[in-house]
């Protein structure tokens, strides 16, 4: 009986060392396997966020309404096969949130492209090397006074500041052509204005700094402030105020006067001068590829479609009517009213931390 039973575990004994080398050989299996998914991962994400050929999306940051925009890089995607990955602001925070987040990912851009609703924001990033040079070929031929001299970006489709009104309270006849009388206390008091810390008011605000200089500019808000001025959230919100009767007039940028048209408000503008012997102030987008972005390849691509004619006509068309900075495209649509003209826009952005200074001190306090 000993000995059946030794055979027998002797047997077991066998069977059992032929079942633990097949479970170490698929413990071996299993690992090389794990080994070869996890290099394949890593391959993967490197190509997701490297230069090579194989890229298939691209990011961009955009505060240009969202509408828009997407239609714009829908219409990218379709032409080139190039996905996009797009983030969009909110109206209040506009340009000044996305600034913010640029600069927090300066050590690890996730961005490859910056399309922004106005300029003086993108100089900001321009000088702090946050935008990497590019010469596009597509915009050979905008005027040099829109484009950065080191190339660094390019300005392009553009809106005017104007003064929006309700005819039925206010005569046109009598709306000032100049944006120094806006602070007085006939107009003052019936007036509403974006948050000037944010946007295409930001820019605005800062010009009249440049150009007035900070003692006349404090003065002025100073002016807007003790006469009643209301500063409101965003430009469209400035025109409902005005729309809703809660103001009489407000500042705000063209495409919002067109938006509030289409929705059937009586709205009407102006064109106010800087000051005297000064244009209107035109604001417009701008395109720039992030230094050191995740994709360079297809960050060349998304800028060359973003500056082209095709876009200056596409945002033109839409409701926004940008108006093209380039005069053949304004000929070829037959664009009426004041055609576009740059102010020194170094300049400006040269003034925007004093004008952000003041405006905290005096408006907003």
């Amino acid at each position: 009986m000993a000995v059946n039973l030794r055979v027998v575990s002797e047997s077991a004994r066998g069977r059992f060392r032929n079942a633990t080398v097949i479970f170490i050989k698929s413990l071996v299996w299993i690992r090389q396997l794990a080994t070869r998914l996890a290099a394949a991962i890593v391959a993967a994400g490197a190509l997701g966020c490297g230069t090579g050929g194989s890229e298939s999306t691209v990011v961009v940051y955009t505060s240009v309404d969202q509408r828009f925009a997407e239609a714009l890089l829908a219409r990218f995607t379709a032409e080139t096969g190039i996905r996009v990955r797009a983030l969009f602001d909110s109206e209040a925070g506009k340009t000044t949130g996305f600034l913010h987040r640029l600069r927090r990912e300066r050590s690890r851009p996730r961005c490859d492209v910056w399309f922004s609703s106005e300029v003086f924001g993108t100089i900001e990033l321009a000088r702090e090397g946050l935008l990497a040079p590019y010469a596009s070929p597509a915009a050979a031929d905008i005027p040099v006074e829109w484009k950065d001299p080191q190339r660094r970006w390019t300005g392009l489709a553009a809106r005017a500041r104007v003064a929006a009104f309700d005819p039925r309270r206010v005569d046109p006849s009598v709306v000032p052509r100049s944006w120094r009388a806006f602070a007085e206390p006939g107009w003052a008091a019936r007036t509403a204005l974006a948050n000037p810390l944010f946007g295409t008011t930001r820019g605005h605000v800062a010009a009249i700094f440049a150009y007035w200089g900070p003692e006349a500019a404090r003065r002025f808000l100073q002016d807007l402030r003790v006469n009643g001025a209301v500063v409101a959230d965003g430009n469209a919100h400035a025109v409902r105020l005005v729309a809703s009767g809660a103001a009489d007039i407000c500042w705000t940028d063209t495409d919002d006067v067109w938006a509030a048209q289409t929705r059937g408000e009586d709205l009407e503008l102006v064109y106010p001068a800087l000051d005297s012997g000064l244009p209107t102030v035109w604001i417009p987008c701008s395109v720039a590829i992030v230094a050191n972005g995740p994709h360079p390849g297809l960050a060349r691509r998304l800028t060359d479609f973003l500056v082209s004619a095709a876009v200056e006509r596409a945002l033109y068309e839409s409701d926004s009517r940008n108006v093209p900075v380039r005069s053949a495209v304004r000929a070829e649509l037959g664009v009426g009213g004041p055609a576009p003209q740059a102010l020194d826009f170094e300049r400006v952005a040269d003034a925007l931390p004093t004008a952000d200074a003041a405006v905290r001190e005096i408006l907003l306090d």
